[in-house]
C-alpha cells in the first residue's frame, strides 16, 4: 500500500512528465490551433531570412495601373494581347504563360453587329457579302488573338478548376459534355511505383472554366493556376497536379518550366502513400503525398523583374530583359486580380505566386519536410521535456527562467539555421510549447509546494519561535540550518520552586489552568524576544536564542528575557493571591557558550533542539538559584557578554555537579541603577574579605547589604557560612569554592 501512495504521489519531475507526455498527445492527434501557430511559425521562417535573390530566367509582365491609364479599363480587346504576344515572340521570349483565362468572346470590336448585317444581307449579292467577311475577319480580336498563338508556340494558356458543387451550378449540360481543349496537356506518363496503388488523394476538379475554343485550339499548351490558400487564408503550398474526370493535369508553372527546358517527358509518380514526387526530364520534383509544393518564397512583391503590360506591347522593353526568359502575363493591378496572402505580404498577386513556382523548380531549391521530421519531433518534445522535468525542481526558480528562455532561444536559433541553410522545415510550436508548459507547470508546482513547505515550517516553528524569526526563516530559508552543527548560543532554564508541594495542594483543574496561567506569559515573552522554545518539563522551560537564526546579541536577549519573565510573574503573583492561591516563585539559569544544535531523535521521530556541557551548565545554575535565594544565575561566559547591559554582582565560585574546575557565577539583579549598584559593591567587598578568611569584616559589609535590603539571600548564605567557618579550623590551600552535590 505504501509503495502504491508512493508511486502515485505527484512530484516536480512526475509532474514535468505528464505534462510532456500530454504535449505529445496534442502533438499527435493534432489540434487546429496548434497547427495554426505552427504555420504562422513557419510564416516568421521567411520573415527572418529576408528577401533571397532569385534566378533570371523568370520575368513578370503586368496589366498594371500604367497600363490601365493607357489603354483603359480591363478587360481590352484581344487585339491588345495578340500585339503583346507578336512583341514578346519578336524580343525572343523561350515561353509565355498566361495567368489568365479567355473564357467569354471578345464583343468590343462590334463583331456581333457585322455578324448579324451579314446575316441581313446575306442575299444582296456575292460583292456585299466579300465586303462584310473581310470587315469581319478584321474586326474579330479572337480570332486575331487565335492567330497570334498558333504563330507562337511558345505560349501557354491558362484555365481554371472548379473544386465544389456550388462552383458548377451555372455550368448548363451542353456546356458540362463539352469537350474540354485541356486534354492535350494532361500527364504524358503516370508512373505507378508499387503494385495496386489507390487513386492520390489529389486537388479534385468537378467542372473547369476553359479559354473559348477559337483560341483554345489554337494554343498548344495549357496549365490551371488554382492557388488553395491554407485554413487561415495564406498562400504556403501549391498542388502541382489535379485530377480531373480519369486524368491528371499539370499546373501552370509545371508546364512553363517544361516548355523552357524543351518539352522533356513529364511525369507523375503514385506511390501506397499517395504522390511520390512529379518529374520533369531529369528533375525530380519533392511533393507531399497530395502532390502539392512547399513554395520557397524568394521575398515580397516585385522581387522578380516586372514590366508594364503598355511597355511591352509598345517595344519599350529591352530585348535582352526578354530574350530566352520565361513570361508570366497576368494582372497587378488593383481591383482586377485575385489578391492572395503569403508569408511575406497580405497582397500578393497569383502570377508572381507562379514565379516563385518556376523559379523553385528551375534551382531545385526546395523547403523539404521529409517523413523522419515527425520522429524527429517525438524526440524533440520528449527530450527537452524530461530533460526540465529533472533538472527544474534542483534549481533557484531565477535559473529555470534563464534555462527555459535559454533552451527556446536555442531551439528558435537552431530551427531557424536548419531553414535557412538545410530548407528542412522542423515543428517549431510543439517543443517549444513543451518547454514553455513543463517549465511553467513544474515552477508553480514546485513554488506551491515550497508554500506548503513553508507553511508546514511555519506551523511547526511558530510553537518555538516568534513569529519575526519564522518570517525571517521563510523569507531567508538558506539561514535556517536543520541539521547538526556546533554554535556558541545562550540557553535558558526556568523552574517553578517548591512546586511539587503547590501541586499537591491543589485540584487537578486548577492545576492545569494554572500551569497554563503560568506559561502562556512566560512563553509570549521567550518569543517576544526571538527565542527559540526547546521544551516544557513540567513546570520548566528550556529556551535559547542564537538558532535557528542567528543573532548576534544573543545573550542580552536571554538576560532581557528573565528579567522580564521576572516582572510578569510578580503581576501574576497578585492575581494568583486574590485567588487564594500560594505564591509561586521561580529560578534562571543563564549559560553561554558551544553548543552542538540540530534536529535530534529517530528517523521517525525528533525535536529541534540543543546538547552539550553549556546546556548542562544552564540547568545546574538554575538549580542554584535555590542555594542563594537568587532568582537569576549565569556565568562569568555570559557575564563578559552583558556587563555593559545590565548590573550584576559576583557570587561564588562554585563546582558544578560532573566538573572538577570551579566557576565564577554571578547573578543578574537587573537593570543599572543606584540602589542595585550599591548593593552589588558592598557584596561583593564582603566576598573579597570572606575569601581572604576576614570573617569579623566580611560579615560587616553582608549586614550592611541586609540593611539596604533585607530579603538579600546570597548575604544571609554567607552570613550563614561565616558562622559555621569562624571557629573552624580550614586547610591552608582553602579556596572558598563551594561544591555543589546536587544537579
Amino acid at each position: 500500500m505504501h509503495k502504491i501512495k508512493k508511486l502515485f504521489f505527484i512530484t516536480g519531475p512526475k509532474l514535468g512528465l505528464i505534462i510532456t507526455i500530454i504535449s505529445l498527445f496534442i502533438y499527435l492527434i493534432g489540434i487546429p490551433f496548434f497547427h495554426l501557430m505552427e504555420l504562422k511559425a513557419f510564416d516568421l521562417h521567411f520573415v527572418s531570412r529576408g528577401k533571397i535573390k532569385p534566378g533570371s530566367e523568370v520575368v513578370i509582365v503586368a496589366i498594371d495601373e500604367k497600363s490601365l491609364d493607357k489603354f483603359g479599363r480591363w478587360p481590352w480587346p484581344r487585339i491588345r494581347i495578340a500585339e503583346l504576344l507578336e512583341r514578346l515572340k519578336k524580343s525572343g521570349a523561350r515561353v509565355i504563360a498566361f495567368d489568365i483565362v479567355f473564357s467569354e468572346p471578345d464583343e468590343s470590336s462590334g463583331i456581333n453587329t457585322i455578324r448579324d448585317l451579314k446575316s441581313k444581307l446575306k442575299n444582296k449579292g456575292k460583292n456585299v457579302r466579300s465586303v462584310i467577311e473581310k470587315i469581319e475577319k478584321e474586326a474579330d480580336n479572337d480570332r486575331r488573338f487565335a492567330s497570334a498563338l498558333k504563330k507562337n508556340p511558345s505560349a501557354i494558356l491558362g484555365y481554371f478548376f472548379y473544386t465544389s458543387q456550388d462552383d458548377i451550378k451555372h455550368i448548363t449540360k451542353e456546356q458540362k459534355k463539352k469537350q474540354e481543349y485541356i486534354i492535350s496537356s494532361r500527364f504524358s506518363t503516370v508512373r505507378y511505383l508499387e503494385k495496386g496503388v489507390p487513386q492520390p488523394e489529389l486537388l479534385t476538379a468537378l467542372g473547369v472554366e476553359d479559354n473559348i475554343p477559337v483560341i483554345a485550339r489554337a494554343a498548344s499548351d495549357f496549365g490551371f493556376f488554382n492557388i488553395v490558400p491554407d485554413s487561415d487564408g495564406t498562400v504556403r503550398w501549391v498542388s502541382l497536379a489535379a485530377r480531373y474526370k480519369d486524368n491528371f493535369y499539370p499546373h501552370i508553372a509545371l508546364e512553363a518550366v517544361r516548355k523552357y527546358l524543351d518539352s522533356p517527358p513529364l511525369s507523375l509518380n503514385l506511390a501506397g502513400y499517395g504522390v511520390d514526387s512529379i518529374s520533369i526530364g531529369n528533375k525530380t520534383i519533392p511533393t507531399d503525398e497530395k502532390g502539392r509544393l512547399l513554395i520557397n518564397f524568394r521575398g515580397p512583391q516585385k522581387t522578380f523583374p516586372h514590366y508594364s503590360f503598355s511597355d511591352a506591347a509598345e517595344g519599350l522593353i529591352p530585348e535582352e530583359a526578354l530574350k530566352d526568359k520565361i513570361v508570366i502575363v497576368g494582372a497587378t493591378a488593383t481591383g482586377i486580380y485575385d489578391m492572395r496572402t503569403t508569408p511575406f505580404a497580405g497582397t500578393f498577386p497569383g502570377l508572381e505566386i507562379h514565379a516563385n513556382i518556376i523559379d523553385n523548380i528551375l534551382k531545385e531549391d526546395y523547403i523539404h519536410r521529409p517523413d523522419w521530421v515527425v520522429l524527429f519531433d517525438i524526440m524533440a518534445i520528449l527530450i527537452l521535456g524530461a530533460t526540465l522535468s529533472f533538472i527544474i525542481p534542483k534549481i533557484h526558480a531565477v535559473y529555470t527562467a534563464l534555462l527555459t528562455l535559454a533552451l527556446m532561444g536555442f531551439y528558435i536559433i537552431a530551427n531557424t539555421y536548419i531553414f535557412n541553410h538545410w530548407k528542412i522545415w522542423l515543428t517549431e510550436i510543439y517543443p517549444l510549447f513543451t518547454i514553455l508548459v513543463v517549465s511553467g507547470s513544474v515552477t508553480v508546482f514546485q513554488f506551491m509546494t515550497e508554500e506548503r513547505q513553508k507553511r508546514k515550517i511555519g506551523r511547526a516553528f511558530s510553537h518555538y519561535v516568534a513569529p519575526s524569526l519564522v518570517n525571517e526563516i521563510l523569507k531567508n530559508p538558506e539561514k535556517l540550518v536543520l541539521g547538526g552543527e556546533e554554535k556558541r548560543l545562550t540557553v535558558l532554564f526556568s523552574d517553578i520552586r517548591g512546586f511539587t508541594n503547590v501541586s499537591e495542594s491543589l485540584k487537578p483543574q486548577v492545576l492545569v489552568k494554572l500551569i497554563n496561567d503560568y506559561l502562556t506569559p512566560m512563553t509570549d515573552i521567550i518569543l517576544k524576544n526571538d527565542g527559540t522554545i526547546d521544551k516544557y518539563m513540567g513546570d520548566a522551560i528550556m529556551a535559547f536564542w542564537g538558532a535557528p537564526i542567528w543573532q548576534e546579541n544573543h545573550h542580552i536577549r536571554a538576560c532581557r528575557t528573565a528579567l522580564q519573565m521576572f516582572e510578569t510573574l510578580s503581576k501574576l503573583q497578585v492575581v494568583w493571591e486574590k485567588a487564594g492561591i500560594p505564591k509561586l516563585d521561580i529560578g534562571v539559569g543563564i549559560s553561554t557558550g558551544k553548543v552542538t544544535v540540530g534536529n535530534m531523535g529517530s528517523s521517525t521521530r525528533f525535536d529541534y533542539t540543543v546538547i552539550g556541557d553549556t546546556v548542562n551548565l544552564g540547568s545546574r545554575l538554575e538549580g542554584l538559584n535555590k542555594e542563594y535565594g537568587t532568582h537569576i544565575i549565569l556565568p562569568k561566559y555570559t557575564y563578559e557578554d552583558v556587563k555593559e547591559e545590565f548590573l550584576l554582582r559576583e557570587l561564588d565560585m562554585v563546582r558544578v555537579k560532573g566538573k572538577d574546575i570551579p566557576i565564577k557565577i554571578y547573578e543578574l539583579m537587573g537593570e543599572k541603577t543606584d540602589r542595585l549598584k550599591e548593593i552589588a559593591e558592598l557584596f561583593e567587598k564582603g566576598l573579597e574579605l570572606y575569601r581572604g578568611k576576614d570573617w569579623d569584616k566580611a560579615q560587616k559589609y553582608f549586614e550592611e547589604v541586609l540593611k539596604i535590603k533585607d530579603d538579600d539571600g546570597p548575604s544571609k548564605v554567607f552570613l550563614s557560612r561565616i558562622e559555621e567557618l569562624h571557629d573552624a579550623k580550614l586547610p591552608q590551600d582553602w579556596d572558598g569554592v563551594f561544591v555543589m552535590t546536587k544537579k
